[in-house]
């Protein structure tokens, strides 16, 4: 029997086929775009969803209340699911990049291999650095739409380095601006809820500035800060929307003008909230 031709391609391509990757995406936006389809399907809690740059928190309420769009066309559900599902992998891919910077960092403190390997998930100090390799390599990856890993050449490698110096970079002054936001939450807070008598007000606008209340004078640690972060956006989401369905200025004066647009401004450099 004649035996068939082994095909031209080397043996070893399947293995360093680049995987497909989801790479560079706007996740606040497509978070955005999913929380137009809730409010469009009257999705009577979404007024709790976690603002557009609380990706994981965001993505776990819309998995609770995935059925509040089943009232919506067979297309839009399936829209809706196929988002969520990106963002997922957009969540895992992201994982990977900073475990990898988090095993830097305890490599750097003197943390042994031995001592990495649990917190790892593996049984051995030697599975520990490979799959610490693994997470580094995933961080090289050039700037095409697809991610796909750089070929290990100096210059390709170079190039990947200083592209990730230009984002570590970028995220230093994203924390920086983040901790001057934060250190304006509590006057900017504290400013609104004084002029609470002066809002036009439904209960969606009261249980917000009423959660407000409970943490603004316990606003000290990060994790303080960011519940207040959240409750304030949540009410200026709901001003915005009682100012649309009432065609008419939430704010019945001057000072309330005034401590409603400082809020809006604070919290206007991510987008999160517009009236």
């Amino acid at each position: 029997m004649r035996r068939r031709a082994r095909g031209s391609d080397h043996a070893t391509k399947p293995l360093v086929k680049a995987p497909l990757r989801i790479g560079a995406l706007d996740a606040a936006a497509v978070v955005g775009e999913l929380r137009q389809m809730h409010e469009d399907a009257e999705d009577s809690d979404v007024e709790r969803m976690p603002g557009d740059d609380e990706l994981f928190g965001a993505l776990l309420y819309l998995e609770k209340h995935a059925h509040a769009l089943r009232r919506q066309s067979a297309e839009a559900q399936q829209v809706a699911a196929l988002k969520r599902v990106q963002l997922w992998e957009y969540v895992r891919e992201q994982t990977e990049l900073h475990q990898a910077r988090a095993v830097e960092d305890a490599r750097a403190a003197g943390v042994q291999w031995i001592e990495l390997a649990p917190a790892l998930a593996v049984a051995a100090p030697s599975a520990a650095y490979n799959k610490a390799k693994r997470l580094k390599a995933a961080e090289l990856i050039d700037e095409t739409p697809r991610a796909a890993p750089v070929r290990r050449t100096p210059e390709a490698v170079l190039k990947a380095q200083r592209r990730l110096a230009r984002e570590q970079a970028a995220e230093r002054r994203a924390q920086e601006e983040a901790q001057r936001r934060h250190e304006l939450l509590v006057p900017v807070a504290t400013r609104l809820l004084a002029e609470r008598e002066a809002l036009l007000r439904d209960d969606d606008v009261d249980y917000w500035l009423e959660e407000i209340e409970v943490v603004l004078p316990h606003c000290r640690t990060p994790l303080q800060m960011v519940s207040l972060k959240r409750y304030l956006d949540a009410a200026l989401r709901a001003l915005g929307k009682l100012e649309r369905q009432t065609a008419r200025s939430v704010a019945l004066t001057e000072d309330a003008r005034l401590a409603l647009s400082a809020a809006l401004e604070l919290q206007g450099h991510s987008g999160d909230v517009r009236l």
